[in-house]
């Protein structure tokens, strides 16, 4: 993974001008027409849809290719390949990375799937077309709502200086997972009250004294996890970055006071020092009880639940003493990269159809991630049964009308800034480094990194 990311931030130094050329950027952008041709009946189009959903097996992929399968069968002038980020690593961490090597060799996808903290660069320097220029701000208005409309706090993640760049597609909020059943054997309730730190710590002592062993994971809190992490800040009254995006605001006392939280839970012998991947397949194991995480692992885990006997149950994400916890959204939007007129509109098309009514049908019910057209799950929606018979959505569910955005750092080396605070905050945690030092270290070499 450090090693696609290398790649990423080199190539952004040697090309952004060429990105702006070849892309359009923001300059090319604003000279688009205000609407791109409709296609014809008889106009055949071919597009490349880029998914980092498609590097992983099972259900992910299983649910995207069939939805690009039905899509092609309701559109057949519109052929789609779809393929998964080029290079490998992590899923999720070398979107643009990919986006950027492709662009090199002139052959960048036509729509791409890019995570939220991608947004400034994408709009700025990767060549994204803002979509409300290519089809009207009406026609994106009329998508996001409907008879489902797309949640307010979800509408807008993807915009850019008041225009649409990008269309929500796949997010979850942190959700607290946990084995009853372990939790039963070690003598508490399987609904116990874990909406603190301090209740989780509790609980997390009586399990691992049952066990012997460490028995929760935070993956918010290693590489990989600052999505997650944000909201844990947020929560403890801290924020990564300014609100006019000037300041890196993880050197504060509220950000230290919150990895120095975290950190006693290492002290205390219940927090499990891990990568990310390790952590999602020892909770599927049963070798943890207790993992703050993504609810894109409900499927996974749902099913290694039912295959080893236990029972798995969902909390919200825990908050700090009496303040209300503040969830942050994980996940992607899907974002038009094409120049040529035809294919932008096939890029619309397949954009519209995969943030459907039955695009979210399939992806919530099967992979996990918050059905972003809530209503489907109120009576009379298609999802409604499948909500009913799901009590695991409804932490999930829940956070979404508290969601704070996932922020995205200024300028080519956000990807470095977003390195220097997961290594902190594993020095801090996991590590035993002295949180104020660490931190205000941290902050003072990401501020560094942000433009003047």
């Amino acid at each position: 993974m450090l090693t696609l990311r290398s790649l990423a931030l080199a190539i952004v130094a040697g090309t952004a001008a060429l990105t702006l050329s070849a892309c359009g950027g923001t300059t090319q952008a604003s000279s688009v027409a205000a609407k791109i041709p409709e296609l014809t009946d008889d106009q055949q189009v071919e597009i490349t849809f880029e998914s980092y959903n498609l590097a992983q097996a099972g259900v992910w992929t299983d649910t995207v290719k069939g939805l690009v399968a039905d899509f092609e069968k309701a559109h057949p002038n519109i052929h789609v390949t779809a393929q998964a980020p080029q290079g490998g690593g992590a899923v999720g961490s070398n979107t643009v990375s990919s986006v950027q090597t492709q662009l090199l060799a002139g052959k960048a996808p036509d729509v791409a799937q890019l995570t939220f903290d991608t947004l400034d660069f994408a709009a700025t320097q990767l060549g994204a077309q803002p979509i409300s220029d290519l089809v009207g701000k009406e026609a994106v208005d009329t998508h996001l709502n409907g008879e489902n409309p797309f949640h307010e706090n979800a509408k807008t993640l993807a915009d850019w200086n008041g225009k649409t760049y990008g269309i929500p597609y796949v997010f979850s909020t942190p959700v607290l997972f946990y084995n009853a059943t372990q939790l039963e054997a070690a003598g508490l309730p399987a609904d116990t009250d874990l909406s603190t730190w301090d209740k989780v710590l509790a609980v997390a002592k009586a399990v691992t004294a049952k066990t012997g062993k460490p028995s929760l994971d935070i993956s918010c809190s290693v590489k990989g996890g600052n999505w997650c992490m944000q909201g844990v800040f947020k929560s403890n009254g801290a924020e990564v970055l300014s609100a006019d995006r000037k300041t890196i605001g993880f050197g504060a006392d509220a950000a230290v006071d919150t990895v120095e939280k975290l950190a006693e839970l290492n002290k205390a012998g219940v927090l499990r020092n891990s990568d990310s991947s390790s952590m999602y397949e020892g909770f599927a194991k049963g070798e943890t009880a207790l993992q703050l995480t993504t609810s894109a692992m409900q499927g996974m885990f749902m099913t290694s639940a039912a295959k080893s006997g236990w029972q798995l149950k969902a909390a919200g994400m825990p908050g700090f003493g009496d303040k209300p916890s503040v969830p942050t959204n994980s996940g992607s939007a899907l974002f038009i990269l094409s120049q040529d007129p035809a294919k932008q509109r096939a890029s619309w098309e397949l954009i519209k159809f995969m943030t459907s009514d039955q695009a979210y049908e399939e992806i919530s019910s099967k992979i996990g991630y918050l059905p972003l057209r809530p209503s489907l799950t109120e009576k009379g929606g298609v999802l409604y049964d499948w909500a009913q018979k799901n009590p695991l959505l409804a932490p999930n569910l829940a956070q979404l009308d508290r969601l704070q955005p996932w922020v995205s750092y200024p300028g080519n080396s956000y990807v470095q800034v977003d390195d220097i605070l997961a290594t902190a905050i594993e020095d801090v945690v996991y590590y035993g480094k002295d949180p104020e030092s660490t931190m205000s270290e941290a902050a003072r070499r990401a501020q560094d990194l942000l433009p003047r």
